[in-house]
């Protein structure tokens, strides 16, 4: 089933190809993020049960599908996916799938302590962790007060020894609440084995009462680092790349920053999305996913399933970030699903 044939990959009705598949694990999670899962908005939302989850041999089979139509990435998520129990078990059942190129995980890097070692044994290739602040205070206020900043460093810190291929280190930033501490994290991660990112705050989801005014424009921060340790750009190192890649003049690594606001990227967005409990979605900021869990469940070959597949990709047409002041200006702008159900 699984192959690495071109002639095979699969395009939208914008020519984009299908190359990048997000599998969220879990809808729970142990943080409650303002930009994501704020607390005071999501006391209404009932959490999956177990059995509503895609089960880890439904996970392979449906990733086996989107290998053999040109995915050669698969990146999980949650929620929180390390919440998800015995996820390395998922991890070894996906690297036996020989044309994933790269398997890669996203977390709030609070669990990385207990389970990196047995993840990258696994055969994970790639972690990237979510930390916005080096403040403890501006920690607490962005993650609805929970867990421990120093457990989250330690965690990179297991990480960048077990040498993972790649160690990236997420920032979402917030004016007014994190931007100050732009240099900081800056000082802290140059030179090390895990790569910086800052991430323009996004209006995903519902319920981060989202606003142009809080986004601190990528421009700026390049500026700013610039200013204090000199950049210079990168080439991409392949099509679909979110972030614009910069390295540092005085060889001391590279730092990344990922503009979907000012600068969106969606012609050359590869990516597919599968949330908790199975639902395919073809854009991050999508009102409707399609249900793959009930045909699977009810029996379909993977013929058909296969079909399916190639039927919504090919029909596929989002660009929300392109569209995105029209969009938002309409009266009913159609909700879109939370970012913790399909990961970021």
């Amino acid at each position: 089933m699984y192959n690495d044939d071109p002639h095979n990959t699969l395009y939208d009705a914008l020519h984009r190809p299908l190359r990048d598949l997000r599998i969220s694990v879990i809808d729970r999670c142990n943080f409650r993020c303002t930009y994501c899962m704020p607390e005071t908005e999501n006391n209404h939302y009932s959490f999956l049960k177990s059995q509503e989850w895609l089960s880890f041999a439904e996970i392979v089979r449906l990733t086996g599908l989107f290998v053999s139509l040109g995915v050669t990435k698969i990146r999980l998520t949650g929620g929180e996916p390390l919440l998800r129990p015995n996820l390395f078990e998922l991890i070894s059942s996906l690297r036996a799938i020989g044309s994933i190129k790269d398997l890669a995980l996203t977390t709030n890097g609070s669990l990385l302590v207990q389970h990196a070692r047995a993840l990258r044994e696994a055969g994970l290739n790639r972690v990237t962790v979510s930390l916005d602040t080096l403040d403890a205070r501006t920690f607490h206020q962005m993650n609805g007060r929970k867990g421990s900043l120093q457990r989250v460093l330690e965690g990179i810190a297991c990480c960048e020894e077990l040498h993972f291929d790649s160690l990236k280190i997420n920032v979402v930033l917030q004016r007014g609440v994190n931007d100050r501490q732009i240099l900081d994290l800056v000082q802290y991660f140059k030179g090390r084995q895990a790569i910086l990112r800052f991430i323009e705050y996004m209006d995903v989801g519902n319920c981060n009462h989202w606003d142009m005014r809080y986004v601190v424009k990528t421009r700026e921060v390049i500026d700013l680092i610039h200013a204090h340790f000199p950049l210079r750009p990168l080439e991409a190192k392949a099509l679909g790349e979110v972030a614009m890649r910069y390295a540092f003049e005085d060889g001391s690594g590279e730092i990344g920053f990922i503009a979907s606001v000012t600068q969106p990227f969606c012609g050359t967005c590869t990516r597919a999305r599968i949330s908790t409990e199975g639902k395919l979605y073809t854009c991050l900021f999508a009102s409707e996913g399609t249900d793959l869990r009930t045909p699977l469940r009810e029996g379909l070959s993977d013929l058909e399933l296969s079909r399916l597949i190639r039927r919504i990709w090919g029909q596929r047409t989002d660009r929300y970030s392109e569209q995105r002041s029209h969009l938002r200006s309409q009266p009913h702008l159609a909700p879109k699903v939370e970012m913790f159900q399909v990961g970021g």
